[in-house]
């Protein structure tokens, strides 16, 4: 049917999703334009705003009635119970992080199996000619901008913090190979079978797994979500909004409960996925700073650090995309090349560029095993390492999504996938090699103490070893505190959509608002039980996520299939 002469009230205005995290490249106030050519627009008589309450008295806003007033007020009520019960709590998060990642760990691996499958299917059947925007529409980025946003998009908190902890880890664990308890279980860290005593074996593997992180399975969760979002908003004229995919399933209701629900699940996951990663972050940039200046990493530091950090957010959303975010992540994404470079070019070059295609190689080696979901025995690895990988990217699919989706219209199905799936994973690949091949080289060494470092420490103890150290642990500072500053900025972005009823140019404050809260809730999690806290926030709240993932699957299938091919 051709869509240029058909009204579409319910289309948005404008878009305004801004890529703080991932390079900056979005305008402000470019309108989403109409499919371009036949597509399966649906109609329906909801318009974007119709649920929401806006006022204009001292402060602006124009929220949800239901799912701002839920998120926030359940959001606010957690964040005071656990800095009010700090002690109480924190055998509790330990418990839970425990018990849903030794119990549901296989959920996790199958869904993320499910995932990959479903990006790999669309690839290769007719469904990946479908374009998205439309059969006339054309990429709004170029291959070099395109490719470099999703180059972007691949760096954050977790690469700074994980580059050199997980692979020297991993290497370590499989190194000692497998140990039993008395009650006959393994009580080992090893991925897999381990590779006892085996020095080369053991670095394949653990790399592999690290990879195996990194790589294919959080792209095709982001994937999904940014497909999802993409298909229904460019080609069946909906709002940019997550509820919209599940338009198949639940036709008009979409706009009821189910939507509502569907919506809050998202804001949960992002602003408990964003607190992890903000967490984790002040924790590496405070134990930085006291490597640097020795000003400790006291719990009251960390408050102070995370609410400065907020602080400079709160800024940068005050400031808009071109003054704030949009330079900061310019500098964040050559800080991050640079040191990169730094790296494969200070450290041992030659292991580095050879070891690039030889840990490919192995990923590809491991990934069945890795990824099979039953009967495996290295429980400890796959509780505590890969469910919560798996659940922490789950948290975050509604952020890294959002963004994907917005600079990928234009592009067919086919091409969509394969660019996401591969290229950010080979930058993850590139980045694991160069930081954690470095260390686990020193380890071998004897060279510094990178090996007995705590893990937020370790990329610091890795620099140490380098020339230039003070410079480049400066830059990996930095590096971790405009990561910080970009997340929760454009996040809080993500979040206010959402709890906006899908306007997307709802007032500052309330970005503000989210902002002040995702810092809050870091701070409580950090009190109430630190790491363990963070990841058992992430994975209890990607749980529920994960089957909303998964019935989007089912909804992005359908969805193509009434498309033109």
């Amino acid at each position: 049917m051709d869509t240029e002469d058909r009204e579409r009230p319910h289309q948005p205005d404008v878009i305004d999703v801004r890529s703080a995290e991932f390079g900056g490249a979005t305008d402000v106030g470019e309108p989403i334009p109409p499919p371009e050519g036949e597509t399966q627009v649906i109609e329906t008589p909801y318009e974007i705003g119709q649920d929401n309450i806006a006022r204009s008295l001292t402060i602006e806003f124009d929220i949800h009635h239901v799912v701002f007033t839920v998120s926030a007020i359940a959001v606010a009520l957690f964040t005071l119970l656990t800095l009010a019960l700090q002690n109480e709590v924190a055998p509790l998060f330990v418990a839970l992080r425990d018990a849903l990642t030794a119990r549901l760990d296989w959920f996790f691996l199958a869904a993320g199996n499910v995932f990959v499958i479903l990006c790999l299917v669309l690839i290769v059947t007719p469904l990946g000619r479908v374009r998205l925007g439309g059969p006339d529409a054309t990429p709004d980025y170029g291959y070099l901008g395109w490719f470099a946003m999703l180059f972007a998009a691949g760096m954050g908190i977790g690469l700074m913090f994980y580059g050199v902890a997980e692979p020297l880890g991993h290497f370590e664990a499989a190194l000692g190979g497998v140990e039993i308890g008395e009650d006959g279980a393994r009580t080992d860290w090893a991925p897999l079978g381990g590779a006892a005593g085996d020095v080369e074996a053991a670095r394949r593997l653990g790399m592999a797994a690290t990879i195996f992180h990194w790589a294919l399975h959080p792209w095709a969760i982001y994937a999904v979500v940014a497909l999802a979002l993409a298909l229904f908003s460019y080609n069946k004229g909906l709002p940019l909004t997550l509820r919209s995919a599940f338009y198949p399933i639940f036709g008009e209701r979409i706009w009821g409960w189910p939507g509502h629900v569907i919506d809050i699940l998202a804001v949960f996951a992002t602003v408990f996925g964003l607190a992890t990663s903000l967490g984790i972050g002040a924790e590496q940039a405070a134990a930085g700073i006291d490597a640097l200046v020795g000003l400790g990493t006291a719990d009251a530091f960390l408050v102070l650090l995370i609410v400065f950090i907020t602080g400079i957010a709160i800024v940068s959303i005050v400031a808009g995309l071109d003054r704030g975010v949009k330079r900061l992540s310019e500098l964040n994404l050559a800080l991050a090349a640079a040191l990169l470079f730094f790296v494969i070019l200070a450290g041992p070059t030659f292991a580095i560029l050879d070891g690039v295609w030889r840990n490919l190689a192995a990923y590809l080696t491991h990934l069945p095993a890795l990824s099979m979901p039953f009967g495996r025995e290295d429980r400890n690895f796959v509780g505590g390492w890969t469910a919560f990988y798996w659940a922490w990217w789950i948290s975050w699919s509604p952020f890294v999504g959002t963004f994907i989706a917005r600079v990928s219209r234009g592009r067919t199905v086919r091409e969509f996938m394969v660019c996401v799936l591969l290229i950010p994973s080979l930058v993850s690949v590139i980045w694991m090699t160069a930081l954690g091949g470095t260390a686990i080289s020193q380890a071998l060494a004897g060279i510094g103490e990178v090996g007995d470092a705590a893990l937020e420490l370790q990329l610091f103890a890795m620099l140490a070893q380098l020339p230039l150290s003070a410079i480049t642990s400066v830059i990996g500072i930095v590096l971790v505190i405009v990561f910080f500053v970009t997340s929760s900025d454009s996040g809080s972005l993500v979040i206010d959509t959402i709890a906006a009823g899908g306007k997307v140019n709802a007032p500052v404050p309330q970005r503000i608002f989210w902002a002040s809260l995702e810092g809050a809730v870091a701070i409580a999690l950090l009190l109430g039980g630190g790491l363990a806290a963070l990841q058992a926030m992430a994975v209890s709240t990607g749980l529920p996520f994960t089957l909303v993932l998964l019935g989007a699957c089912y909804a992005i299938v359908k969805g193509l299939l009434d498309e033109p091919r």
